[in-house]
């Protein structure tokens, strides 16, 4: 999920005149390394499938940058969103196996599940929470649901808060929320939950000893990766997210020789070591686009569209089925090119980077016999633009804050608990020359509050890395006053209003 709206912005690459070449035979070393030099990244993995073998494996870098542990192709990674094809296919598979049918409406295995609209509950499929078109925006309602200490029932329960910013089946808004409510049909059809049967299914079948579903068996596990960000110019580590809660969209960890087993899986149609581990049509009822994802057309591509738990694009006549995954600290990429029978992944431990989408871009591109560019750093380039146009819109807002002067008195009168329908509470509590506002349901989030005028704060979060620094609309005028909360773009595009309920502060439960 996190930081992966840029590749939006960059996907169409340029030929030049110089001519193709071999990239993966020749030069993907060197320009793997000499990549991860320009982008400061500290640690990659990548595999390489084609015609059912793996014909490059290997790990880049450093898993920590202090200790200088080095990357390889057993080192894991949290792949994050590149855990929905394992959702969908094993919701397709549930299909053949006659336990549903995709087109069954969600209430029918749910009765907790519900939407701000009656028409929405009551027809709702399974099919429509897979493809991202239940009417929700791009990431609506992950402020409560990425990270935090809700159940997945909970969360699911909740959707009924949020109003669809979109007609049911209007358009394609990135739904994490959808996934995790199709992971709780698997549990409703099996009575076993995600986890399970995505071991029994696929990770024991296909010898993928080493991926998981649960953050602290990740954390706990040997040779696991530190995660890292840029902030501030500097790379710094930081903790990866407990994202147990949004299993089916998010939580898989895994490392490069585990999912070459899972791309040789779908590259195969569904055989793995002459054993069919999954039927045929499985595979390719996961292939169907069900969603237009951007109906324009642009050099080299003119589709682009999403399946079940698969992205879907042409490039330059041949069919891409791709995903992206990113959490904090983590970015990686699955892409499967069944015409050329080929496949890879790429994971990394840094989420101040995009070299993940150019590597794989290059790799296309030369597939594809397109005029070497380096897209790497044309990607580098408008990378460094949009994160320098960033840090000067906080610098200028630390610099009225700096400059604005106000009164203890103002801090006090902010202090409180507000409200939010969708989300819940926050606190804010106030001090001299500041406040702290903290989430009911995120007990590691907290940011400061400083004013910039009378009725626009300021709030630098403390871990800006995912929830940034952002301008924000206040009123101060006691009960039923309003407070905006926003946080950044990958995480929820929406800004929420908070209304006080009460003037009296207490703290919630915080991380020790």
């Amino acid at each position: 999920m996190k930081k992966h709206l840029f590749r939006i912005l960059v996907f169409c690459v340029v030929t030049s005149a110089a001519s193709a070449q071999n990239f993966i035979k020749d030069s993907l070393d060197s320009y793997i390394q000499r990549e991860m030099q320009r982008w400061n990244l500290p640690g990659l993995a990548i595999a390489i499938v084609k015609d059912g073998k793996v014909i490059h494996m290997k790990g880049y870098g450093y898993t920590d940058i202090v200790r200088k542990s080095k990357v390889d192709e057993h080192t894991r990674f949290q792949i994050a969103s590149n855990s929905k094809a394992f959702t969908a296919t094993s919701l397709a598979l549930l299909e053949d196996y006659g336990k549903l049918k995709l087109d069954d409406k969600v209430k029918k295995y749910l009765p907790y599940f519900k939407m701000k609209y009656d028409y929405l509950t009551e027809n709702i499929t399974i099919r429509d929470v897979l493809t991202h078109r239940i009417g929700f925006e791009t990431f609506q309602s992950d402020l409560l649901n990425w990270a935090s200490t809700k159940s997945r029932k909970q969360l699911v329960e909740n959707m009924a808060n949020a109003i669809p910013k979109y007609g049911f089946r209007e358009k394609y808004g990135y739904c994490n929320i959808g996934f995790v409510a199709a992971g709780e049909v698997i549990k409703a059809v099996t009575d076993t939950t995600w986890d399970e049967y995505l071991k029994a299914h696929y990770f024991i079948p296909l010898g993928m000893n080493s991926t998981d579903t649960y953050y602290d068996n990740f954390i706990n596990a040997p040779n696991t990766s530190k995660a890292y960000t840029l902030l501030q110019g500097k790379l710094l580590e930081i903790t990866p997210s407990r994202i147990d809660n949004l299993g089916p969209a998010a939580s898989i960890t895994s490392n490069v020789d585990d999912l070459s087993k899972w791309i040789i899986l779908q590259l195969n149609n569904g055989v793995f070591n002459g054993k069919q581990i999954i039927p045929e049509k499985v595979i390719q009822e996961t292939r169907v686009s069900n969603t237009i994802v951007n109906g324009k057309s642009r050099k080299g591509q003119n589709f682009s569209t999403y399946g079940l738990g698969w992205f879907m694009e042409d490039a330059y006549g041949k069919k891409v089925v791709e995903h992206d995954g990113g959490a904090n600290g983590f970015l990686s990429k699955t892409v499967l090119i069944p015409e050329e029978n080929l496949g890879y992944v790429i994971l990394t431990n840094s989420d101040g980077q995009y070299f993940y989408d150019a590597l794989s871009r290059q790799i296309i591109n030369d597939l594809t016999k397109q005029s070497y560019q380096n897209v790497s750093a044309m990607y580098y380039n408008g990378f460094m633009q949009n994160y320098n146009e960033e840090q000067k819109t906080i610098i200028k807002l630390k610099t009225e804050a700096d400059a604005y002067r106000a009164a203890p008195k103002d801090y006090k009168k902010i202090e409180g608990i507000y409200r939010n329908e969708v989300y819940g509470k926050i606190s804010i509590e106030a001090f001299d020359a500041y406040a702290v506002v903290r989430f009911e349901f995120h007990p590691q989030y907290n940011g400061k509050i400083r004013f910039i005028n009378i009725d626009r704060v300021m709030v630098e979060y403390a871990d800006e890395s995912t929830l940034g620094t952002k301008e924000l609309r206040i009123e101060s005028k006691g009960v039923g006053s309003i407070m905006e909360i926003k946080v950044n773009d990958f995480i929820d595009q929406e800004t929420y209003i908070f209304t006080k309920i009460s003037d009296d502060f207490f703290p919630f439960p915080v991380n020790k």
